[in-house]
């Protein structure tokens, strides 16, 4: 290879490529792992290499070779690959392989709109030199190269615009518990930060996506699922579609109770207009959920309920089914049948279940949840009465 090759480095400047950097830095990367070749990684980047070439393209180039090599036989190839790409990781985020501080790093952070201020509000300078001695920065190595991927792309606190990295693993992981437990007394909770900091950095303890990614941010997301009731009014309905919109920016995942919007050719205001049934409101809603993303991070996702004695429960059943039309099918959401004591009951002893429109048959949607004995004694009353639309 020519060794008067000229490189570009970070900050603009030129200078010769210095192939005993690279050799030094994949021989680091390599050290305790088995059946690695570091000279079979070099060969697979040095043809990639090009007169003027960047060095941060150089560490890409490196990282990809080794990735190239992973495969069944030699597995550590993944750890390999994943060393270098934490290397090159913090030398983005930090320009030096060296993480900071935490608490200069949580300043900075702050300063630069990227971390909660509370941080800084509710700990204090010695605090934050006591979680410093918590870390243990030498476990980002024992990543896989998938890992470190899932990292950079969902986790690590970054501009989705520009790909600019902030943060390290370790760093996530101890301010996710800071986080965690700020309202706790001042003399135990660096020792339940510290016992948690050890728990999901060993991977003990998996936490969901909008915790790891957002708890420490301004968002201070610090729940993953919402839980959202909709009543069978318009009014209703649209502050639903609006509260979806703003949790799923916030990186939450959705469920939404819709069991009492009334079925279709339901009256509406004492046969003034009839009713469209579900099927456009959980159209409405799947807009929403879609209408942005979970801060970036992954597409909106939601999860609707609904009563398995709903009176479009057929129609309700096959919402995500591959056959029919858009206009009966909405395939973007997950969907939660259900079922109480009597409902299971009748299932598993082969016996009818009438269906109604929850807005026929006042106050069995409530009975259905809080009192299973008065849901039974409505549920067989309204069976009865002959007046009430239905079908079994």
């Amino acid at each position: 290879m020519n060794q008067s090759m000229l490189v570009t480095k970070r900050d603009g400047r030129k200078e010769r490529i210095n192939l005993n950097k690279i050799h030094r830095v994949i021989d680091w990367a390599a050290e305790g792992l088995n059946n690695i070749s570091v000279s079979q990684v070099e060969l697979r980047s040095q043809i990639q290499f090009y007169n003027g070439i960047k060095t941060s393209d150089i560490h890409e180039t490196i990282i990809k070779a080794a990735a190239d090599l992973i495969f069944h036989d030699a597995p550590d190839y993944q750890y390999l690959a994943a060393r270098l790409a934490i290397f090159h990781l913090r030398k983005k985020a930090y320009s030096q392989f060296e993480p900071p501080k935490l608490h200069a790093h949580v300043i900075r952070m702050v300063g630069m709109g990227k971390y909660d201020k509370r941080l800084l509000k509710y700990y204090n300078a010695k605090e934050f030199e006591q979680m410093d001695e918590f870390i243990d920065h030498w476990r980002d190595m024992k990543f896989s190269y998938a890992a470190v991927k899932q990292l950079e792309g969902k986790y690590l606190v970054k501009n989705r615009v520009s790909g600019e990295i902030y943060e390290s693993a370790q760093f996530l992981y101890i301010l996710v518990a800071a986080c965690l437990f700020s309202n706790y007394p001042h003399e135990i909770r660096l020792d339940y930060v510290k016992r948690f900091y050890n728990a999901i950095s060993t991977f003990k303890i998996s936490l969901p996506t909008p915790i790891m990614s957002g708890v420490r941010t301004p968002s201070r997301q610090f729940s993953s699922c919402v839980l959202i009731e909709c009543a069978d009014s318009l009014d209703s309905i649209n502050a639903t579609s609006s509260a979806i919109v703003k949790y799923v920016s916030q990186r939450a995942g959705i469920g939404i109770n819709v069991g009492r919007i009334r079925a279709l050719g339901s009256q509406i205001r004492g046969g003034e207009a009839v009713h469209t049934g579900c099927i456009p409101f959980y159209k409405y809603f799947q807009t929403a959920v879609k209408s942005c993303s979970q801060g970036g991070v992954r597409g909106g996702a939601a999860t609707l309920f609904y009563p398995i004695w709903h009176l479009e429960v057929e129609n309700l059943l096959v919402l995500k089914n591959n056959r029919g039309v858009e206009d009966n099918r909405v395939r973007h959401m997950d969907y939660g049948v259900q079922l109480n004591r009597l409902m299971y009951q009748r299932l598993i002893k082969g016996l009818n279940i009438t269906l109604f429109s929850p807005s026929d048959v006042p106050g069995l949607y409530e009975a259905f949840f809080a009192n299973q004995d008065e849901f039974e004694r409505l549920y067989i009353q309204y069976e009865q009465d002959n007046l009430i639309r239905k079908k079994k």
